[in-house]
């Protein structure tokens, strides 16, 4: 059977008269009867009682009908959310970003973008750049916003926006809170609290240390920026962070370094071959038209 047979069965089922039925239709009354017969013949029963030219549905076709019915508004609720979801003004857009921009880059793009399309709805994603990008290729993200992605699959389409710098992150009451810059080199016997291993920003510290030639005593590696600046800020030791906005003054200190001066880049990933619905792209295009892509 199909959602023809179906529908043919539901609107005969309610006028209970094929000529009436036939022309609801825009169907010849033999095709209706046919369409209807090899509906009963694949169900094994009759669904309707016969009298000369007068129809009644059976106590079979009142069974069926209950879940044709179902079956229909099911469909029908199932078209009205799909052309919901992928309305350009109306849609929802599967947005995945990285930990470090939840405190004010996602917050403020959103409330700008929203400005313009205030019926896009958001699902919002926050976890770190691998497991962004596993969901981003199984489809459960339209794109995100993470740091650059390193070997990424052919099938990833990745756009540079900005860059951030990299800080020493340390406690109000810290030596060198008052510094204006610091070298690398001060802080490498410290007690560091970084993100965990896995994290694009792990990774760029790690790398930072490496090329100076420090091995760090971490103290503690935790999954939350807001979580390492706390831990920070309560003297349990320092960090490097990009420069967040909101971090409490008066109990963490930010510090350029100089030496070696670091930055990371983060920007856009989404699926180059795979369909986007009108609002993400329309999304995709705000970012990417008020952030000027950067080489």
């Amino acid at each position: 059977m199909d959602i023809q047979q179906l529908k043919y069965f539901q609107v005969l089922a309610a006028c209970q008269h094929v000529t009436r039925a036939a022309e609801m239709l825009s169907l010849s009354q033999p095709a209706l009867s046919r369409s209807i017969a090899k509906l009963e013949e694949e169900l094994g029963v009759p669904l309707f009682e016969r009298y000369n030219r007068s129809i009644k549905l059976n106590r079979y076709g009142q069974m069926f009908l209950v879940r044709v019915e179902r079956v229909m508004k099911e469909l029908s609720e199932g078209k009205q959310e799909l052309f919901e979801v992928t309305h350009p003004e109306r849609g929802e857009v599967a947005l995945g970003f990285i930990h470090t921009l939840g405190t004010n880059h996602i917050p403020d793009l959103i409330g700008e973008f929203r400005i313009g399309f205030p019926h896009i709805q958001f699902q919002l994603v926050q976890n770190h750049s691998y497991s962004l990008l596993n969901q981003l290729m199984n489809g459960e993200l339209h794109m995100c916003l993470l740091a650059e992605p390193r070997d990424p699959e052919p099938s990833i389409e990745w756009t540079p926006l900005w860059k951030e710098e990299i800080l020493a992150v340390v406690p109000s009451f810290h030596r060198l809170a008052k510094a204006a810059s610091i070298k690398l080199d001060e802080l490498a016997n410290e007690s560091f609290i970084l993100l965990k291993k896995g994290y694009a920003l792990r990774q760029t510290t790690d790398l930072m240390f490496q090329e100076h030639g420090i091995d760090p005593n971490i103290t503690f590696e935790g999954e939350e920026v807001a979580t390492v600046a706390g831990l920070v800020g309560s003297g349990l030791g320092v960090s490097l962070l990009p420069d967040l906005q909101g971090l409490d003054t008066n109990k963490v200190a930010q510090i350029r370094l100089k030496a070696p001066e670091s930055h990371r880049t983060i920007g856009l990933a989404w699926m180059n071959e795979r369909y986007l619905p009108p609002a993400a792209i329309n999304f995709k295009n705000f970012i990417i038209n008020k952030m000027h892509p950067i080489n």
